[in-house]
């Protein structure tokens, strides 16, 4: 707990003393269309969000069991937030961050990101309308037919609930709209969180035509990975994202397929000495909190990622594939806004948020901005794009003897992949 308070405030402080410059400094231009949302956002909410000072969260989903996914949620305990100024990172704030906002303005249009989650919301509609007029951000309904709502096999006769992963699917719906405001979203409703479940829903998701498919959950590694990877992953012409996990160095699956896009996580502050105005870390509060990354047992590595200089200078290191490929913000102490009103061991309304469950939806977003994911394969375009990217450079996630597996270098690494998004030019 100690290490965690300690760089939690680290962080908040940083935040702090950037205060309203770092505001100042949104790379929102002047006369951009987005400009009546601002509008109407600041009449709701603070355009950009405050950070609450740093403390403990935990893991809205239990640890899974052989053959089953946990979600990748963090939910920060006792902070308090209204709709006045609700805690945490606001849209803004990440399209900031992230070079966005004049893509998340214009562009998404024609894209669908589907959420792949187990069981049921029953508040996904009505809560994900709130968080979206209380930012100013476009309605997105079922009755325009923006949002979709399915089970694991295209139909309407929704799984049981569970606040657990009610909690994660809000968080999910949120960070699409928060990215790609112009989107459609499908959500897809596992009727469990086994990976096969999960891998079914992946495949309705693509079906029913999904440009991009997050999946915010991982389990441990298998033998029958592979197999999975063929059965459910492969999707050619969908960007697929998956978190690489919240505890620290190691590899988890679905991130480990070579046929997605592994999400790694950051810690995200406001840093009015630099240009772009925000720094980034590899997310770490311990040796069992923090992004996960490392080398798969099992899935083999993709031509894409052997080429990269990392790995090619470091032979031996890791031959089969390494996760991850990019990364965003996922650490808890600078988490993101989220509405939620299923009420869940006593928490609902407006909560804040890490864990690479905010990574996966935020860069299956960034992909739906690009529009690029008919042509692109599997987690191969940012490899060759890395000039439209944040390189991360400083922080670790766990011991793996100096390499590049859990530790941050210039160029390519495991915690932080490629880097964060810097426009869309990545992906």
């Amino acid at each position: 707990m100690k290490s965690r308070l300690l760089i939690g405030l680290a962080a908040f402080c940083a935040a702090a003393l950037a205060g309203c410059s770092g505001n100042a400094g949104s790379s929102m231009p002047p006369g951009s269309p987005v400009s009546p949302l601002s509008m109407a956002r600041a009449a709701r909410a603070p355009l950009f969000g405050r950070l609450p000072p740093p403390g403990p969260y935990h893991a809205v989903c239990g640890p899974p069991a052989v053959g089953f996914a946990s979600c990748h949620a963090l939910l920060r305990d006792g902070v308090t937030s209204n709709a006045t100024n609700p805690a945490g990172y606001h849209p803004a704030d990440l399209q900031s961050a992230y070079n966005l906002a004049t893509a998340s303005a214009n562009d998404g249009a024609g894209q669908t990101v589907a959420i792949v989650d187990a069981y049921n919301d029953p508040k996904a509609a009505s809560d994900l309308a709130t968080y979206r007029s209380t930012f100013g951000l476009p309605a997105c309904t079922t009755s325009t037919g923006c949002l979709r709502i399915v089970n694991q096999k295209g139909g309407t006769s929704l799984p049981r609930k569970n606040g657990g992963w009610a909690q994660e699917i809000s968080l999910d719906l949120d960070m699409v709209s928060a990215i790609c405001p112009n989107c459609h979203i499908l959500l897809v409703e596992a009727s469990s969180a086994t990976l096969t479940n999960l891998g079914t829903a992946v495949n309705t998701a693509a079906t029913l035509g999904a440009t991009e498919i997050s999946n915010s959950y991982g389990g441990g590694e298998s033998s029958s990975d592979t197999s999975y990877d063929t059965s459910y992953y492969d999707h050619p012409g969908v960007a697929i994202t998956a978190s690489a996990g919240d505890g620290g160095y190691g590899v988890e699956y679905p991130a480990a397929s070579q046929y997605v896009t592994a999400a790694g996580g950051t810690t995200l502050t406001r840093d009015s000495s630099v240009a772009r105005g925000w720094t980034e870390t590899v997310w770490s509060t311990s040796n069992t909190e923090g992004t996960g990354s490392g080398c798969s047992k099992y899935d083999p590595q993709p031509s894409w990622q052997s080429a990269t200089a990392t790995v090619t200078n470091n032979p031996g290191v890791c031959s089969k594939r390494v996760v991850g490929d990019v990364s965003s913000d996922a650490d808890p102490n600078t988490g993101v806004s989220v509405y939620d009103s299923f009420a869940y061991r006593g928490q609902s309304g407006w909560l804040v948020f890490g864990g690479t469950s905010v990574s996966s939806p935020t860069l299956a977003s960034v992909y739906a901005l690009a529009g690029n994911a008919s042509t692109v394969t599997a987690g191969s375009y940012p490899y060759s794009h890395t000039s439209a990217l944040y390189d991360v450079t400083a922080g670790s996630n766990g011991s793996c003897g100096g390499t590049y597996l859990c530790t941050a270098e210039v160029g390519y690494d495991g915690p932080s992949g490629n880097g964060t998004p810097n426009g869309i030019g990545g992906f």
